[in-house]
This record gives C-alpha cells, sequence and structure tokens, in this order.
C-alpha cells in the first residue's frame, strides 16, 4: 500500500454559491449543509483524514467567513458538552466526525472565481509535487490510498475518479410497439467526473486565474493523454441540489437510499463504524 507523507495537501473546493440549493444557500454556504448533526465539509474531509490525509487546504468564497467561524469554534460544536455554570465546561465526547491532527489552511480565492481559477489561487500554498483535490459536496466509500496509487503507476499530470451513476428516471426498452422492459433508475453506461482529484504541480500550467478546470484545463489534459481515470464502482453520492440535500439527510437517518438501492450505514464514515 502507498506510504503516505503528512504533507500531501487536499484542497477542498468550497467557494461557490450553491445556486441550485438555494432554499439553503441564501443563509449558509453550501460546504455547511448539516447532513445528520454535521456539515458535509466535514464528511467530505473525514474520508480523507481516515486514510492518513490531514493536511487541508479550503478554497472559501461566497460566506468564506462562517466556514472559518465554524471551524474555528469546531471543538464545541462538535462535542457533547456538560456544563457546570460558573465553574467549567466539560468535553464528554469529541462528536460524530472526528479530524483529530488535521492541518487546516483558509485560503480566499473570491467571490465569482471558476473551479480551476480557485486551485490557481492556491497554488502558492502547495508545497509539495503533488495533491489531493475535490469539491465540498461528494461522499463516496473509495480507499483515496488506492487512487493515490493508481496516479503514481499510471505517471499522468492529473486523475480522476470516474463513476457511474444512476439514472434519474425509469429506461423502458420497445420494440413493435411494446414496452419489452423496464428497468427503475439503472446505472447509466457512461461514467462521469466523481470529484476525487490527484493533480501533480505541472497542473497549474494548465489553469488561468478564473479558469473552468471541468472545461479547458481537463480538455486539454485528456487531449495531451495526461488525465487518468480511476474507475470506482462502489458507493459514491453528490449533493448538487436541495432534493439531494434532502435525500442524504434521510439516508442519515434511516440507512436507506433507494434511488440507489442502498442500505445500511454511511459508508464514507469508516471511522465510526
Amino acid at each position: 500500500m502507498l506510504r503516505l507523507s503528512n504533507s500531501v495537501p487536499v484542497v477542498i473546493l468550497a467557494g461557490g454559491r450553491g445556486f441550485r440549493m438555494r432554499e439553503l444557500t441564501e443563509t449558509i454556504p453550501k460546504a455547511l449543509a448539516p447532513i445528520g448533526p454535521m456539515p458535509i465539509i466535514l464528511h467530505v474531509m473525514s474520508i480523507y483524514s481516515y486514510f492518513g490525509y490531514k493536511n487541508f487546504i479550503i478554497c472559501l468564497g461566497y460566506k468564506g467567513d462562517a466556514i472559518k467561524e465554524f471551524f474555528m469554534n469546531y471543538k464545541w460544536r462538535s462535542a457533547n458538552l456538560r456544563i457546570k455554570l460558573g465553574k467549567e465546561i466539560t468535553i464528554v465526547d469529541s462528536g460524530h466526525i472526528s479530524l483529530e491532527g488535521a492541518d487546516i489552511t483558509f485560503v480566499d480565492t473570491g467571490l465569482e472565481t471558476n473551479t480551476g481559477g480557485r486551485i490557481k489561487k492556491i497554488e502558492r500554498f502547495i508545497e509539495t509535487d503533488e495533491f489531493l483535490a475535490n469539491y465540498c459536496d461528494g461522499l463516496s466509500d473509495v480507499d483515496v490510498r488506492r487512487v493515490h496509487a493508481f496516479h503514481r503507476r499510471m505517471g499522468k499530470i492529473a486523475t480522476l475518479m470516474a463513476v457511474r451513476p444512476m439514472s434519474r428516471y425509469g429506461v423502458v426498452t420497445i420494440r413493435s410497439g411494446l414496452a419489452t422492459s423496464f428497468k427503475e433508475k439503472p446505472a447509466l453506461d457512461d461514467y462521469i467526473n466523481g470529484g476525487f482529484f490527484i493533480f501533480n504541480r505541472q497542473v497549474f500550467d494548465y489553469l488561468e486565474e478564473n479558469s473552468v478546470l471541468e472545461r479547458e484545463p481537463l480538455q486539454m489534459l485528456a487531449r495531451e493523454k495526461q488525465l487518468a481515470a480511476y474507475r470506482y464502482g462502489g458507493f459514491w453520492f453528490a449533493m448538487d441540489t436541495y432534493k439531494e440535500f434532502e435525500e442524504l439527510n434521510s439516508f442519515w437517518e434511516t440507512g436507506v437510499m433507494p434511488t440507489i438501492g442502498y442500505k445500511g450505514k454511511p459508508p464514507w464514515l469508516r471511522s465510526q463504524q
């Protein structure tokens, strides 16, 4: 298994406005949308923390101060407390998600900056030859060490995790005017970008101050055969809309996610199982 250095950073893109979740994001940034008792950004960070990645760089933008304030008060927000007024506050336990030992750098990358531009703006904070990156809203039970090892074996500038999402609709097969089969929300044949990235420093040469990562940079890397894809068939779910926010919270409460046919505990929280 890959030997890790705690210095390899994980860049979290947490500066967007979250327009498709206006019900929440008019008052809080998307990164602080609560899934169960804790915001989704902590769920994402816990995936990396479990596998030994403790160095985080969070790209801030929209309502970035709220994210900083959350982490400034993380010790109290994430713990069950016993208070004896006038005397002491005792931490009973560390809460649902532990990021013990995490080193977090917060960088204001602008209010309107696009994804590639946000990564470009944290270039001076990257002191290693490679770094990991993710959005603040994608959850998976993938072993990120294996993705990292795959990236090194492939020897390319960039690697993304490719997943096959479930269709939002039932699929009907029709022959001679008759429906011969019906599949309720099957897995699609094509792969999509799952949002788990690993980059070498050369990626900064493909980024401009406001480039969209998913457009010119990744397209150019693909044309130059410098974009590797780690195919993953395990659990993956992205919270892009308010409906998906509600679905994740229902899953947290019930252990059932009908849209992808999953039952059980949240699989990305290995440290809690």
